[in-house]
This record gives C-alpha cells, structure tokens and sequence, in this order.
C-alpha cells in the first residue's frame, strides 16, 4: 500500500494536534512535515512530541523545509495563512485539503484559480456526518419550500473569530441552491430592534458562542402546526480529521480539479 505523504499546517494548534494524531494512526499515511507561524514557540520542535511518541519531523515556519517531502497539505488555519501556502503548493504540485474558514470572494477566487494546477479539496466542515446532513438539507428545502420559515442556528467555542460558522453559510447556500435562490439575495444575517414581520422567502442565521462548544449546527424548517429540525452535533474535531485523510485518499488519483466533500462521498450521485 502506498504511503500519503502528507503535511499539517498550524501544527501545534488544537486542530493541528488532532490531525497529526490520525495521520499517526493511519495506515496508509505518513506525517511527512508540519508548519506554524514563526512567532509559535514550537518551531524547532517535534510535531508530535504532546503525543508522548516523537514523529521525527520537526515543525517549521519555512515552507520549502516544512513541505520538502509531502504530497499534501491539510490546513485548517486562517485565510490570510491559507493563502500563502497555496500559492507555494499550487507552484510545486502539492495537493491541499483546505478546511479554513473566512475566506472572502477573492479568497475563494484564489483557490479556485490554483485547483488548475494541483488537485484541491475545499469544504467549510470536513465532517462525514455534517456532508450527509447538507445532502438531507437538500432533500428538505425542495419539499418545504412553500409555508415553512428557514431558520440556521449554530454554536461554536468561544475562540471562534469568523461568524455565521463557514459550514452554516454552507448549509445557507445548499438550502437556498435548492430553492433556486443565491443566499446572498435572502440570507438575513442578525435582527435587532423592530424588525418588521419576517420575509416568508428569507433564511434567518443565529450565531452562539460559548465555552468549549466543538460545533452545533440546526436547520428549523417552520411551518403551521409543525416544524421540523435537522441538527448535527460535534463533540470532538476527530470527525474533521477522520474526514481529511479521505479527502486526501479521494485526491490520491487527481492532478488537479477543485473538489468538495460532497464529491468524496459520493453524494451528488444521490
């Protein structure tokens, strides 16, 4: 079986340690190099000594040192990080797994211009469980879309810097998608004050921050007499990391090509 060489951005970060974690336990992977900012006091160190079980690989704020020997990037970071190593992967052929949130219109437009030179997967939540979840949205919106209010509600820990949560916004579009609608034309993203009655063909969003909360997210679909709610609840990031090494096994087989979770899972056959 062919080793996944690959390499986690923001090493000794939450994320960073739980990804590093699972490659470490992964039969078919390899971690193959580790990046951080250069402030970080754990450049120079072994990427996965809190595991009490040294990798030999050091973190590096250096991209040509931190990437020399892998064939993928899984970064979950921040935009204005993210950015940047895909301009060095896009120009030296290594696939990215991108999970970083925040990114604005040219942000996107950037990744979407490098997938014509490397093969990358761009997903707000790498969640196995969240991607059926946006699947069963789809499948909702289509049969409520007349007499129901559309409501997102989420709640993240209180670290969180970017709101309404990427995978809100993404649940916002699929929803809206199947509405034959573009979000940006109703998304209502707060209320406060005498708002009016509400819009019957808006998509309400309510942002919580909070403690430790790894991630919640639920769609209330309300009608008269009814409502439905579709939620899916994280209690550990293990699921993004579990999720990213299938990215990387489905971009195992691609040059180049962006590509969502939904194309790893197979489900925009359904």
């Amino acid at each position: 079986m062919k080793q996944m060489k690959i390499a986690v951005a923001g090493a000794s970060g939450r994320m960073g340690h739980m990804l590093i974690e699972a490659i470490m336990e992964a039969s078919d992977a390899t971690l193959s190099g580790a990046l951080d900012i250069a402030a970080s006091p754990a450049v120079g160190t072994d990427a996965a000594a809190f595991l009490g079980k040294p990798s030999g690989v050091l973190i590096e704020s250096d991209f040509a040192k931190g990437l020399a020997n892998a064939d993928f990037l899984i970064d979950f970071t921040r935009p204005e990080g993210t950015l940047k190593h895909l301009e060095y992967c896009a120009a030296h052929g290594i696939k990215m797994i991108i999970g970083t949130t925040g990114f604005d219109a040219a942000g996107k437009a950037a990744i979407t211009a490098a997938a014509e030179k490397t093969a990358i997967m761009f997903a707000p939540n790498m969640s196995v469980g969240v991607n059926v979840t946006m699947k069963l949205l789809e499948m909702a919106a289509k049969s409520f879309s007349e007499g129901y209010d559309i409501e997102i509600i989420e709640a993240h820990h209180r670290h969180k810097v970017d709101a309404p949560s990427g995978t809100a916004i993404k649940m916002g579009e699929v929803i809206a998608g199947a509405l034959g609608k573009e979000l940006n034309d109703v998304a209502v993203w707060a209320r406060e004050g005498v708002t009016g009655e509400r819009d019957p063909s808006s998509i309400g969003f309510a942002t919580i921050r909070g403690g430790d909360i790894v991630g919640d997210h639920t769609v209330l679909f309300a009608g008269i007499g009814e409502r439905i709610e579709i939620s899916h609840k994280s209690s550990s990031r293990v699921t993004y990391a579990h999720g990213s090494l299938r990215a990387a096994r489905f971009l195992a087989t691609k040059k180049a090509g962006l590509y969502d979770m939904q194309d790893v899972l197979g489900l925009r056959e359904i």
